[in-house]
């Protein structure tokens, strides 16, 4: 098992704390132009660009030590990981968020395609019902 700190959630800056209604009564804005897409550093944090160019190279590295039919397990936080699956796919940063979030304690499945990496679950896990964060 290998611990990195390139796997650890998104830093959010100022809005680190906050809860949801707390970051629309200071950020409205920033808050607004994020939800519609665009790049912000929410807080004067990272921008997801950002989070996925220091997440998924740490994955594609332990991909290519995998033993054929490998399995590798990923343990990260749902931005972390909602970005890294987007950049694996190819996906511009605008279409990450349609990826959706991900609940506590579930999982997403990657494998090989005759064109890259495929999503082959998302979300997926034993909660009766999606457990949704503020962002949703």
């Amino acid at each position: 098992m290998t611990h990195t700190e390139a796997l650890r959630e998104t830093y959010a800056g100022e809005w680190q704390g906050l809860t949801h209604e707390e970051i629309l009564g200071k950020y409205g804005e920033q808050y607004a132009a994020w939800k519609r897409g665009e790049p912000v550093r929410r807080g004067g944090g990272e921008l997801e660009t950002e989070v996925a160019d220091r997440a998924a190279p740490v994955v594609l590295e332990h991909t290519d030590g995998l033993p054929k039919n490998g399995t590798l397990v990923v343990v990260s936080h749902g931005g972390t990981i909602r970005t890294t699956i987007g950049r694996l796919l190819g996906l511009e940063p605008y279409h990450w968020e349609g990826l959706g979030g991900l609940s506590n304690c579930c999982w997403s499945v990657l494998g090989e395609g005759a064109r890259g990496w495929r999503l082959l679950e998302h979300n997926a896990g034993t909660l009766p019902e999606p457990v949704l964060g503020d962002d949703d």
